[in-house]
Order: C-alpha cells, then sequence, then structure tokens
C-alpha cells in the first residue's frame, strides 16, 4: 500500500507539467506558439515529451507501475476479506467491564432467557456467533459493519477501473481541433483537421462520415463590472448530417454542450476575429482575399496573425501585425485594446516583400512569416510601414507594390472533434469511488458482547461494546441494547454507561 501511494503521488506531481506545458493532444496551436517563443528549451521539452505529458512513456510508466501495485493491494485484501466475511464473531472478553464502554445490571430473569433475547436483538442488525460456539462461555457475540472494508476494497478498485478507462480512450481514442469561419463546413475526413492526435491503435475506419456547417455564431458579452467587454457565453448554430445522404438537422453548439454524433463528440470552445483584408498587387489584379484567422493572445480577444499573397506581382506581399477589437489609447499615449467585442476594430500591420518561401511543396504555418528572404518596407522617412486601418480603409503601398483594404471582420470558431471509448468505463470507476468512498467513511464496523451469569442475587448481565475504527460514540448502542434487553421499549433511563472500565 505506501507502494501505491508513493505511486499515485509521483502521478500527481507528474501530472503538473501537462497543465503549465501546452499539449499538442489539447491545443496544437498554443503548442506551436510556445516552441516559437522558447527556441532554447523547446527541444528539450520534446525530448522529455512535455507537450504531450499524458501519452508519454515516462507517464504511461507510472501509471502502469500504479495499477499493478493496486492489484498487488487488492487481491491480498480480497481474500483476507473474503475470509473474514465467513469466519465467526469473535468470543468475548473475560472481562467485559475492561473495555472502554461497557455496562451492567440485575435481573429475575434466567441467564437462558437473557442470552436467548440477545441473539434475538442483535440478529436483526448484527451477525451472531453461532449458539454451540458461544454458549460454553455464557455469552453471546454479535459483529456489524462488514461492509466498511468492501467500501474500501471498492475504493481501491475504482482506481484501476479509472486507469483502464483512460487507457482505453488513449489507445483507440483520437481528438481533433479545427478553426471554421462562420459560414464554412467540415467534412470528417483525416485532411481537414488542422490538428489530429490518434490513439496507439486508431484506425481511420473510426471515424464517422458526417459533416456539418457553423450557420451563425453569437456572444453573450459582459457589459459591466471589472470583467466588462468579455464574454460571458457564446454558441454557435450548426447543420449537420449523420452521413452523406441523411436528413440535415441543426444543433445550438455551446460550450459544455457538445454535439453527439454516433461515437464522435463536437466541442465548441473557442472563438476569435478574422480580418477580411484584399490585396491587390502592382497589376491591380488581385493578389488575396478573404477572412483570415487571427490568434487571441488574451482574454480580451487582443489577437495576432500573418497574412499572405504569393501571388503578388512585382513581389510577394506579405503582411504581419495584431488585430484590436476595440482599440484605445492609454494616458501615455500607447495603444491598448478595451473589449473583446468589436466596437472599434483597428488592424496594425507591417509589410514585406520579397520571397515568403512558400514555393511548391514548401511546408509552412500559415501564422508564421517566413521573412528571410523579404525586405521590411517603408515609409518615406525610411521608417518601417505601418498600415493602421479601420474597416473600410484603404491603403498604397509604396514603389508600386500595390494596395490593401481591410474589408471587415468575421466570427471563427474553435472546434475539438474526439472519441473517447473508455469514457463510460471512467464515469463508471468514478461512480465506484464516491461509493466506496462513502461506504468507508459513513459504515463503521462494531462488535457487541452479552455475557449472563447467575448468582445469589439473581442475574448479572454484562453488556459491552468495541468501534473497530475508533471516535465512534458507542454509548448510544449501549443505551439501546440494554432497553431492549430489559425490555423497556418506552425508553425508561437505562443505566448509566461508564467509560472507566467499571459498571
Amino acid at each position: 500500500m505506501r507502494t501505491a501511494l508513493v505511486l499515485l503521488l509521483l502521478l500527481a506531481l507528474a501530472a503538473v507539467p501537462g497543465s503549465i506545458v501546452p499539449q499538442e493532444g489539447v491545443d496544437a496551436l498554443a503548442a506551436s506558439r510556445w516552441r516559437e517563443d522558447h527556441p532554447r528549451l523547446a527541444p528539450v521539452y520534446e525530448w522529455l515529451g512535455l507537450f504531450d505529458v499524458y501519452g508519454s512513456v515516462w507517464f504511461s510508466a507510472i501509471y502502469l507501475l500504479l495499477m499493478i501495485s493496486l492489484v498487488g493491494c487488492i487481491v491480498p485484501r480480497t481474500l483476507v476479506y473474503w475470509r473474514a466475511m465467513r469466519a465467526q464473531p469473535p468470543r468475548a472478553p473475560r472481562n467485559l467491564s475492561r473495555l472502554p464502554d461497557a455496562t451492567s445490571y440485575r435481573t429475575d430473569e434466567s441467564a437462558d432467557e437473557v442470552l436467548a433475547r440477545a441473539r434475538t436483538v442483535l440478529g436483526r442488525r448484527h451477525r451472531v456467533r453461532k449458539a454451540d460456539e458461544g454458549a460454553a462461555d455464557g455469552a453471546v457475540s454479535a459483529e456489524r459493519g462488514y461492509l466498511r472494508e468492501a467500501g474500501n476494497l471498492v475504493f481501491h478498485l475504482s482506481v484501476v477501473v479509472v486507469l483502464v478507462g483512460f487507457a482505453i480512450g488513449g489507445l483507440f481514442g483520437y481528438r481533433g481541433g479545427v478553426i471554421l469561419v462562420t459560414g464554412d463546413g467540415f467534412g470528417n475526413t483525416l485532411t481537414s483537421y488542422d490538428d489530429f492526435v490518434p490513439g496507439s491503435l486508431f484506425s481511420p475506419d473510426q471515424l464517422d462520415p458526417f459533416s456539418f456547417t457553423v450557420e451563425d455564431f453569437e456572444v453573450d458579452w459582459l457589459l459591466s463590472g471589472r470583467a466588462a467587454g468579455q464574454a460571458r457565453g457564446f454558441s454557435a448554430d450548426v447543420r449537420y448530417r449523420e452521413t452523406r445522404d441523411a436528413e440535415e438537422e441543426r444543433y445550438d453548439l455551446r460550450v459544455n454542450h457538445p454535439l453527439t454524433i454516433g461515437d464522435t463528440d463536437i466541442f465548441l470552445i473557442g472563438h476569435g476575429y478574422a480580418p477580411v483584408v484584399t490585396i491587390r498587387d502592382g497589376e491591380g489584379e488581385i493578389a488575396y482575399n478573404g477572412p483570415t484567422i487571427f490568434l487571441p493572445q488574451d482574454q480580451s480577444l487582443f489577437s495576432f496573425g500573418v497574412i499572405k499573397a504569393p501571388s503578388a506581382e512585382p513581389q510577394e506581399i506579405g503582411l504581419e501585425g495584431v488585430l484590436y477589437p476595440t482599440f484605445g489609447m492609454t494616458e501615455d499615449g500607447d495603444p491598448v485594446n478595451l473589449l473583446g467585442k468589436a466596437v472599434d476594430p483597428l488592424l496594425s500591420v507591417l509589410v514585406h516583400a520579397g520571397d515568403l518561401g512558400m514555393d511548391e511543396g514548401a511546408s509552412q504555418s500559415v501564422y508564421v512569416l517566413d521573412k528571410g528572404d523579404t525586405e521590411q518596407v517603408e515609409d518615406e522617412d525610411g521608417k518601417p510601414l505601418r498600415l493602421d486601418m479601420r474597416p473600410g480603409d484603404t491603403v498604397e503601398l509604396p514603389d508600386g507594390l500595390g494596395s490593401v483594404t481591410f474589408e471587415g471582420l468575421e466570427d471563427w470558431q474553435r472546434i475539438q472533434i474526439s472519441q473517447t471509448p473508455g469514457k463510460l468505463i471512467a464515469l463508471g470507476g468514478v461512480v465506484m469511488a464516491l461509493v466506496g468512498l462513502l461506504g468507508s467513511l459513513f459504515i463503521r464496523p462494531r462488535r457487541v458482547w452479552v455475557r449472563a451469569r447467575q448468582d445469589g442475587d439473581g442475574t448479572l448481565v454484562e453488556v459491552a461494546a468495541l468501534d473497530r475504527s475508533g471516535g465512534g460514540d458507542v454509548a448510544p448502542v449501549l443505551e439501546d441494547l440494554v432497553a431492549a434487553l430489559r425490555g423497556d421499549e418506552r425508553g425508561n433511563q437505562p443505566p448509566e454507561t461508564k467509560r472507566d472500565g467499571t459498571s
């Protein structure tokens, strides 16, 4: 058990990097940005598997060892519990008055009558030692609370069940993500995902043949208080088909209210803005047009992004900059974003011209601008040209490079699509843990003894109880038992129970 506790502590500590370092399976974009911001640490983290902590070899080794250790605890304890369930309650101690909780009284009834009544009373809620095994010492032994150990075993077993559920999900499931601009559609094929993390035993045949389109998107903005301008909630109106030939249906996709199609869950986990920009080259031809996804940098949706026009003539054009949904200025004259809601959007970008490195066959992130073979465009004063545009603005670029027009903003949604085959098993393990924990906390194992012996003054009846879990108040138990033995059903005051070993 000590080994299992140490491994459980190690598992908790090993999970800490997974909550600090961006995980590929949760947010591949955040992980990619972290690599770009920490070029020296990124190779080390990659080697240690910190971008996929829960799928790393060392994390898997810890929970596999934990599972083995738990099985090593559960099996022998189950055998001991089985023998305890079949065993008879122990004989009564020779001197019951020495127990911490004991009492006695005298009666005119015979010892056999008292012991017979004790068996009847205790037999209702206790397991009573067989008469032929306890009659020799003139005592009745009873015990209850056997399910407390069952609760402990169920709790330990639940940890194994949860681990098995997670393991099944990690082996056979998958998790993918896609960013869609409002109005765009998605078909569930591998090539449609922006990022995709399959399980070790995943097969493409597991992909359910559904498709969906985000028809509309709404955000409920906070308009007062310290969090003014931030989103209180958001939802997407989705049209979907479970198969190509199925009828089209609608669903209000909200945070924590996923759409389930077959074995697949579709979650709405984020949103942002996509500036609609038109770039015309030096010949007046449209080199780029459409919404471009900008990635939020904070909760106010202050966003960063790049726009590439590789077909522009005479030079390729690249824009890199930020989006202020609601632009403002501080008292010191610094630009700042005031609200997440797009009240007064401003697009501020720098212009680069040259070879963007997007030759045929080259792989390049859409969120990174390769500036190695480009030159930054400058204004008349020889300073870097910065375009600060509001919706509807058009800026002519120098040296006949063309023009840039900021048409407006559109919303985009971050959608997570996943299959987790073991989630019901893991949920069952959690329920088992709660049931086992409640049983181990509230079920109190107790032993009760009643001894009766005749002497010159009648029959002396001794009653004692022992709380095996410690800390339990058994005085009321003794009072009720004595009242039942004496036939005192109306609740007359029973003999005083003393806890100093005397009666």
